[in-house]
């Protein structure tokens, strides 16, 4: 643990450069080789492990924050997987006439309400994300979150109303628009860096869990004559927050966090229980020192644009600053970096996924197959997009963002396409037709597997690859905004074009699936491998580079030197790490 000789002063955000506590005064003794670490950090990855699974497992602290992030996904998943067969459930329909066909004329548009107002929720809960997680922590966040999910489980649950239902839905989106958004966030400020990017293939990869392991739970519960039969698993879903609960509060706070609001000592506390390693350590200081540099910076940016706000101080002042970066993300010099993030989101939910999950038994529905069957293809659908999501992980290193997205448009046309043609031609005589339906749930298949390979992780990973540190976390957060809006809206318009234009349908989502391609062919940039510099010369600005500068300047100063002097060299070295002033060993490692 960190020894700090008295308590320390809390700013709510990152000192200016010139205000910097001493390491001495944080009751820290710089090891020899920490200085190394901070200035190159794929040494400093390498050294806390490998990133095989045994690394990935390594410390049951970190597994634990990174799954508990994780329940937003998961939690989305649950929702999916339930609706897929309660919308087609008897009893369901009993109880709420208002989505049954049969019943009630408006139907359709009473179940993409249904539907599509937990998507709203989550937009909305999506939004707030960003200033939950600054003013009261990411593990606050998560409970906030966890809260909102459970109120509207128990509203669904005991719905004997539509309206009711409908509530439940929007109070429960809250929470999972919530959840969904502060996962990123955390689970990369906590991961070791030599496995981050496996702790964030987690997110994507528990909502296709989350769908498989509540479809087939519904699959069982149908058969419970009754309102249990959905009553069930609405309070089933519930299960997984109570548990995070319990849990949360033995997770640590975000190091990263803790340096946003200034708390120095309680951030290197938090990188030693999560690290497992002490204080003294050079890797575990090196860690700490870059995130504190980098917390400085993404403060400067914001001052350095706003600094008639900044100067104000007060809590006023802080909530207009924050509403000023916000403002910032879509003006000339970074608009084009957020639209690639809005672009991926739009061309994701546009060549119909979701409507395929929520609604895949209408929709097999369409090509002729009976009750039973169009349950068992969608439990195969589900299944299949998961073996999909989880193999593109193992390959998009290798290959590139752009091939598998290209690659995964043209089948997606194509799939799209032949579905709609066999439903044009067939589907008023599918008993003599059995060749062409069974052809059109292949290319549904076909589709779903394509999707998962490309669209599926690529748009969650990419928006945090193109924006510079200081702006990433809020251009992620405004690409999981329109991940959520455009979710609703596809939520809210598959019902009634199902049972409008029918196979329509499909080629209204061929014609996105075509646009996307286009998109990606000419605008979409490649980012494999490619460095923050690299990023300045696809966007032709230089904020990567400037950026890299300041964060050196500013590691130098954390540790005790001076900026460096024109000729490069270290003469009159005065540091404030405390033991090694003077010492000449330390001066040439550095």
């Amino acid at each position: 643990m960190a020894n700090s000789p008295e308590p320390e002063k809390v700013l709510a955000h990152p000192p200016q450069r010139d205000d910097i506590p001493t390491l001495q005064s944080l009751g820290v003794e710089l090891h020899p080789d920490t200085y190394r670490y901070c200035e190159d950090s794929q040494l400093l990855a390498d050294s806390l492990g490998g990133n095989k699974l045994k690394d990935v497992f390594a410390n049951w602290i970190v597994v634990a924050a990174a799954f508990s992030a994780c329940m937003g996904g998961l939690l989305f998943g649950f929702d999916q997987g339930i609706l897929s067969i309660v919308l087609t459930m008897k009893q369901f329909l009993v109880q709420f006439p208002e989505t049954d066909r049969d019943q009630d004329s408006s139907a359709a548009f009473n179940k993409g309400i249904m539907t599509a107002l937990l998507e709203l929720g989550a937009f909305l809960g999506a939004l707030q994300a960003g200033f939950l997680a600054d003013r009261f922590s990411r593990k606050k966040a998560i409970a906030i979150g966890s809260a909102w999910f459970i109120v509207g489980s128990v509203i669904q649950a005991s719905s004997f109303s539509f309206a009711q239902l409908v509530v439940g839905r929007f109070i429960g989106g809250v929470g999972i628009g919530l959840l969904s958004s502060v996962a990123p966030m955390y689970i990369s400020e906590i991961a070791p860096p030599n496995v981050r990017g496996a702790f964030l293939a987690l997110e994507g990869a528990t909502i296709v869990i989350g769908i498989v392991i509540m479809f087939y739970i519904t699959y069982g519960t149908r058969h419970i004559p009754g309102d249990w039969s959905f009553r069930l698993p609405f309070t089933v879903q519930m299960a997984p927050c109570i548990l995070l609960g319990i849990g949360l509060w033995k997770l640590p706070y975000s190091p990263r966090w803790l340096a946003q609001v200034g708390r120095d000592a309680d951030c290197l506390d938090s990188l030693i229980q999560l690290r497992g390693l002490p204080s003294t350590d050079p890797r575990v200081q090196a860690e700490w020192i870059t995130i504190r540099a980098e917390a400085i910076r993404n403060r400067e940016v914001i001052v350095m644009k706003h600094p008639s706000i900044a100067n104000k101080g007060g809590f006023a002042a802080e909530a207009k600053l924050e509403a000023a970066a916000w403002i910032d993300m879509f003006k000339p010099g970074i608009l084009p970096r957020t639209l690639i993030g809005v672009f991926l989101m739009l061309f994701q939910q546009f060549q119909g996924i979701n409507a395929l999950i929520y609604y895949s038994p209408t929709l097999f529905e369409q090509l002729g197959l009976g009750y039973e069957m169009q349950l068992t293809m969608s439990g195969v659908l589900n299944v299949c997009q998961m073996v999909a999501t989880s193999a593109a992980f193992f390959f998009l290193d290798r290959v590139g963002r752009k091939p598998p997205l290209l690659l995964g448009s043209v089948v997606n046309t194509i799939s799209h396409v032949i579905v709609a043609v066999m439903i044009a031609k067939f589907s008023g005589n599918w008993a003599d037709h059995q060749g062409p339906a069974w052809t059109g749930v292949a290319f549904i298949l076909i589709f779903m597997f394509s999707f998962g390979l490309g669209w599926s992780p690529v748009p969650w990973a990419m928006p945090a690859e193109v924006h510079s540190s200081s702006r990433r976390a809020k251009g992620v957060a405004i690409t999981t905004c329109c991940n959520w809006l455009f979710n609703f809206i596809i939520g809210l318009i598959t019902p009634p074009m199902i049972q409008n234009i029918k196979y329509g349908t499909f080629l209204f989502f061929a014609a996105f699936s075509l646009l996307s391609s286009i998109w990606t062919w000419f605008f979409c940039p490649e980012t494999k491998g490619k460095t923050l510099e690299e990023m300045d010369a696809i966007f032709h600005t230089h904020a990567a580079h400037e950026e890299l500068q300041a964060k050196g300047e500013i590691l130098r100063a954390i540790v005790g030197l001076p900026a460096p002097a024109l000729n490069g060299s270290h003469e009159d070295i005065d540091y404030k790490g405390g033991d090694y002033k003077g010492n000449a060993q330390y001066i040439e490692r550095v």
